[in-house]
């Protein structure tokens, strides 16, 4: 596959992975979400590669899934479809959790929605001081799709975040959270993510890979498994659903722009 949102290299047992939508702040589009999943099959079939790191390029790790595209397909969809859709997106994701070679993500800037579950289903996280996370869907009538949060944190924590969805969660927050890792200065997060990458690396592959599978087995008999798919079958229904904030975030960015309807969407809280 030629990669046209990402770029891929392999770098002394490491492969990296670059979301390269800088212009769009790395929004992840339907052909991302594809070049993602050939990425990740690339690596847990090359025996050269050890350790997967995730980054973004320009600005940002991701401001999540590319809002305009999915919703200048919203009306053509059946339920079925949209399931499907939404199951592309929630295999993607949790390909990061699954994938037999340990997976690190370097975040910086923004980290939101989608990109944020990405995050958190990375098995590790190093993140700089201008990282910001956050999961707002519920701002316009939107659900997740991988219900990771519950998961990595405290139950306050999490229904705090999914559901007030806010997304400027700083990386020190994060960090206490049990959401990352490390907070690293301004500037280093890609520096330091390869840096643990490689450390990774080095290390016996069969003795990662058993040792990260006999973790993920640990949370799938406290029931992760079917607890993510039950969260998925719930945001399917909710995409079916026209919600008023949805109807309303759609009409001002058709008539406005997304800058406008996420201001219109952020102008309801009285943020800061």
């Amino acid at each position: 596959m030629t990669y046209e949102t990402v770029t891929y290299a392999v770098e002394r047992g490491v492969g990296v992975l670059t979301l390269n939508r800088p212009d769009a702040l790395n929004a992840m589009n339907g052909r991302m979400v594809e070049e993602i999943i050939d990425v990740q099959k690339r690596v847990a079939e090359d025996d050269a590669v050890n350790a997967l790191l995730v980054q973004g390029a320009g600005r940002a790790f991701s401001a999540g899934f590319d809002l305009k595209e999915a919703d200048e397909s919203a009306g053509d969809r059946t339920v079925e479809q949209t399931r499907a859709m939404l199951q592309i997106d929630f295999d993607m994701i949790m390909g990061f959790w699954h994938c037999p070679k340990p997976t690190v993500s370097a975040v910086h800037g923004y980290c939101l929605a989608g990109a944020c579950e990405v995050m958190l289903a990375c098995d590790m996280t190093v993140a700089s001081e201008d990282a910001r996370f956050g999961e707002p869907e519920v701002r316009f009538g939107a659900g997740i799709v991988v219900m990771l949060m519950p998961w990595m944190t405290g139950p306050k924590q999490a229904k705090e975040l999914l559901l007030t969805g806010r997304d400027r969660i700083s990386a020190e927050r994060a960090l206490a959270m049990g959401l990352i890792n490390e907070v690293v200065p301004e500037g280093q997060a890609q520096a330091e993510g390869l840096k643990l990458a490689r450390e990774l690396a080095v290390l016996d592959p069969h003795a990662v890979r058993m040792t990260k599978e006999a973790i993920n087995r640990t949370y799938e008999k406290m029931g992760m498994r079917e607890a993510l798919q039950g969260a998925l079958d719930l945001d399917c229904i909710l995409t079916s659903l026209d919600t008023p904030d949805r109807k309303k975030f759609r009409e001002v960015m058709g008539k406005e722009g997304m800058k406008a309807a996420l201001a219109w969407r952020e102008s309801r809280f009285g943020d800061d």
